[in-house]
């Protein structure tokens, strides 16, 4: 049995140019990866090798104003010896991009799905890569930090004129008492 801090050690010398920032605040830690091709050799480490079998949470970031714009947050547990390890991973790439992680965490399947409905960020190699909360047709990211909110004007023959963003609606509705199954929780024939 080892401690955290040995953990991220063991990390640090396997992968000594990867891990470009380390930080500890009030007992959670933080570790910061250079570079989406690097993603998959550490997830692979951690999870086989340090035992961080459990993905928790996936979540990203949009950094509008500042650079890198985009982040992913992973949050991974250790259940065995009951330690927590947040990763981070950025990008500037547009359309953002990283790996999938689905191959080892099978729980980054739905989470990488929301990820993209929301921000917009693909994940190479999923094997089901579509939205997961928004209708198939809905033009916009809502979770981005360019979303419209006001909607998007246009110039029209008659004068400038807004198109509000649809914020509700979908391919579906549920009515009191009636409880159907959401059909993106099949998968597509």
């Amino acid at each position: 049995m080892s401690t955290l801090a040995e953990k991220v050690n063991l990390l640090k010398s396997a992968f000594p140019k990867l891990i470009v920032e380390h930080t500890e605040f009030r007992g959670q830690t933080t570790l910061v990866i250079n570079s989406g091709s690097d993603l998959l050799k550490i997830c692979h480490f951690l999870k086989h090798q340090l035992g961080f079998e459990m993905l928790l949470d996936l979540t990203a970031v949009d950094n509008l104003e500042t650079s890198p714009r985009w982040m992913l947050v992973y949050h991974l547990w250790n259940i065995k010896e009951n330690c927590m390890l947040r990763l981070r991973i950025s990008t500037n790439e547009d359309p953002p991009t990283f790996p999938t992680v689905s191959h080892i965490w099978p729980a980054s399947n739905w989470l990488e799905r929301e990820v993209y409905d929301m921000f917009g960020i693909r994940f190479q190699g999923h094997p089901d890569l579509r939205r997961i909360l928004m209708w198939d047709e809905y033009p916009w990211h809502p979770m981005r930090k360019d979303f419209p909110l006001a909607g998007r004007s246009w110039q029209g023959s008659n004068g400038l004129f807004t198109e509000p963003a649809p914020l509700e609606g979908g391919p579906f509705h549920i009515l009191p008492g009636h409880h159907p199954s959401e059909p993106r929780a099949h998968p597509q024939q």
